[in-house]
């Protein structure tokens, strides 16, 4: 079993909207407390790419696009966005390996040394639980399937995986400090769950070891999103 150690936790703010104006706002709001913003599927499919180049503006970019498809394509598409200098980016680690090696290559030929973003691989998406998982023909339970996962990205090139907070401890014990965990579903003490089946507090998920958490709607949706924002950098840095 790992040994626990003391490590320093981040917000990343997912700005979940197709208004650029919005994104905008909430980028401003929160800039103080998180160390970087997430765009995704919902903004880049409505604005393009020079949109979420723009929202993003000089803020540490998580390019949340969950690529998954053959190796070429992943790795074209992956060329296709170094242009936008994200911070990181996503794949799903059920592509396989080839998929996951051909992105890792196309990180490493697309973007300077100095720029490369860390690739993170998607492991069992925080709305699954293990009757939606084995309704897909998996028949492992989900921790198993994300360690599984999770072994199978990092041994292909991966520099981190994307994982709901009840596997961060799984996956520590059998991978150890080097993969850079990014945890998504979570939510402050008393906020709704919303489609999220696996959730922690931000705290939670911060003694469990993550090194960065993804927080939306509760922000977002918050009366005071900026205040929001520092109530959960708080609470990560108590």
């Amino acid at each position: 079993m790992s040994a626990a150690r003391p490590r320093s936790t981040r917000l990343i703010v997912a700005l979940d909207t197709k208004d650029p104006a919005q994104a905008v706002a909430w980028r401003e709001a929160t800039a103080a407390s998180a160390g970087a913003v997430k765009l995704g599927l919902e903004f880049t499919y409505a604005q393009g790419l020079d949109a979420v180049r723009d929202v993003a503006g000089t803020r540490p970019l998580f390019l949340d696009l969950k690529l998954h498809d053959i190796p070429n394509t992943v790795a074209s598409a992956i060329g296709s966005l170094a242009r936008l200098r994200p911070a990181m980016l996503t794949i799903h680690a059920a592509g396989g390996r080839a998929m996951i090696a051909a992105a890792r290559r196309a990180i490493d030929e697309s973007f300077p040394s100095g720029e490369r973003p860390l690739l993170l691989a998607v492991t069992v998406l925080t709305s699954l639980d293990a009757t939606a998982l084995h309704e897909t023909g998996v028949e492992s339970d989900v921790a198993d399937q994300v360690v599984r996962l999770g072994r199978l990205a990092m041994s292909a090139g991966a520099d981190g995986l994307v994982c709901s907070s009840h596997e961060i401890r799984l996956l520590r014990d059998a991978l150890g400090d080097d993969p850079v965990l990014v945890v998504p579903g979570i939510r402050p003490a008393g906020s709704a769950a919303g489609d999220q089946k696996r959730i922690m507090t931000p705290a939670q998920a911060r003694d469990a070891g993550a090194d960065w958490i993804v927080v939306g709607r509760p922000i977002t949706r918050a009366a005071d999103p900026a205040a929001q924002a520092a109530a959960i950098a708080a609470e990560l840095s108590a």
